[in-house]
């Protein structure tokens, strides 16, 4: 059996790749703009928590990230064993990369109320970082 290859079938495939292209395009388009959007908002208005605004422009990062990784590096149409592969390590570097800011905070923390010269009865007195009196 032969299997011939036409220019309609080719025109097709190209179609619908450049298709796609765009469509990923206008997406990743879109969660900038917002991103953008968000910053200039936070520039006029002075939102006052910033560490949700923070967290937001993280998750919207990691959206566009995943949707790179899906769509270039066409790990969408992979099995799920290997984005498994990807996920897991890079969820588990995430959470190293946290536990370890945190770790060093607390050791900044401790080496501050540790500090030659500083009084005992003042270390035992001055309340634990994020703690209230009810203790």
């Amino acid at each position: 059996m032969e299997h011939t290859h036409t220019a309609e079938g080719h025109e097709h495939a190209h179609d619908s790749s450049t298709k796609k292209i765009w469509r990923t395009f206008w997406i990743l388009l879109g969660v900038t703009m917002v991103e953008v959007g968000l910053a200039f908002l936070h520039l006029e208005t002075g939102v006052p928590n910033r560490v949700l605004l923070n967290a937001v422009f993280i998750g919207l990062t990691v959206v566009k990230a995943f949707y790179i990784v899906a769509e270039f590096m066409h790990l969408g149409s992979e099995i799920k064993n290997l984005i498994y592969t990807i996920l897991l390590p890079l969820l588990f570097f995430v959470w190293f990369i946290i536990a370890f800011l945190y770790e060093g905070n607390s050791w900044k923390n401790l080496n501050k109320d540790l500090r030659p010269g500083t009084p005992v009865e003042a270390v035992k007195a001055a309340p634990a970082e994020g703690h209230g009196a009810h203790h």
